[in-house]
């Protein structure tokens, strides 16, 4: 962040707890004028609107959510409805990237698999890596000897138009490790095999790993993916940020840190129980439930 000194990335935000500045939505390209200017847009909207509909669900973020209320649904004020996870009120893998087929047989490879021990590797639909970057990523998944299937966008590198795989790679990893184009997210998450997410932290990708329980490992570029990162680790503590230049000895820890060692079954727990919360959320007399319904009436109502 050019416009903060170093020393100042990690203090806290007081007016936005648990975030720190390093946390707070920020991209190196874009107009940080702009930015400010359509956040304060869309804030100004959510005032003069009668109802607010969030992604989210209340027993994710309570006391965020109790405090856009306070702030809004007074005096007459905006509805805010909490009705997520939404992805899961539709088909799955119904979203995805505009472009790319998924290749669906990750599910079949998937299925050799032994349950829990496969680390699902994606960075989404936008991040991307230098070429150094890269290599680094996959000899990090090769030294790890954690089965692994790893989703490599043609665009994932950047300035090229489809990433070439190291040489000896496929070999040294065959049987255990599978890549591919573009991968049906929400049904890999779902799967009895994946015990583990490598993510960007872009918000969909975090609400499905969430609603199927994958504790994660956090490498966020830009955007909200490090708001999302500092929840993920600091408040709901189903995941860790992979901090620092990518490198295959600390990749290698990290991947280990979550699927082998005492710590990562702790996390795994905890993403267990936070998925039994979102399940009993979509129930008949869960929130969400409760705010779908109240969101249909109202519309009717109109």
């Amino acid at each position: 962040m050019s416009f903060v000194s170093e020393s100042q990335l990690y203090e806290p935000v007081e007016e936005l707890p648990p975030l720190r500045v390093r946390d707070l939505y920020y991209t190196s390209n874009a107009n940080q004028e702009l930015v400010r200017k359509v956040l304060g847009w869309i804030a100004e909207t959510a005032r003069n609107s009668n109802g607010v509909v969030i992604n989210t669900f209340d027993e994710l973020e309570p006391a965020e959510l109790e405090r856009i209320r306070r702030e809004l649904d007074g005096d007459g004020g905006a509805i805010v409805l909490a009705v997520g996870p939404l992805h899961k009120l539709s088909p799955m893998n119904a979203g995805g990237s505009l472009h790319l087929r998924p290749d669906r047989s990750c599910i079949e490879w998937l299925d050799t698999q032994a349950t829990g021990s496969v680390l699902y590797v994606s960075f989404g639909s936008l991040a991307s890596l230098d070429s150094n970057e890269f290599l680094e990523v996959a000899w990090g998944l090769e030294s790890s000897g954690q089965p692994f299937l790893w989703v490599v966008r043609p665009d994932l590198m950047k300035g090229l138009d489809k990433p070439s795989l190291p040489d000896g790679f496929e070999r040294a990893v065959e049987g255990r490790g599978k890549v591919i184009k573009w991968a049906p997210q929400q049904e890999v998450l779902a799967h009895h095999a994946v015990g583990g997410f490598w993510t960007h932290n872009g918000r969909n990708s975090t609400l499905e790993s969430v609603s199927e329980g994958v504790p994660m490992i956090c490498k966020p570029q830009f955007a909200d993916q490090m708001l999302n990162t500092r929840y993920l680790e600091a408040v709901w503590a189903v995941g860790f940020e992979l901090v620092g230049k990518l490198e295959r000895g600390e990749i290698k820890k990290a991947i280990k840190r979550l699927m082998v060692e005492k710590e990562g079954a702790e996390i795994r727990e905890r993403a267990k129980e936070l998925k039994k919360k979102m399940d009993q959320c979509l129930e008949s007399s869960g929130s969400s439930q409760i705010a779908i319904n109240r969101l249909v009436n109202y519309i009717i109502s109109l």
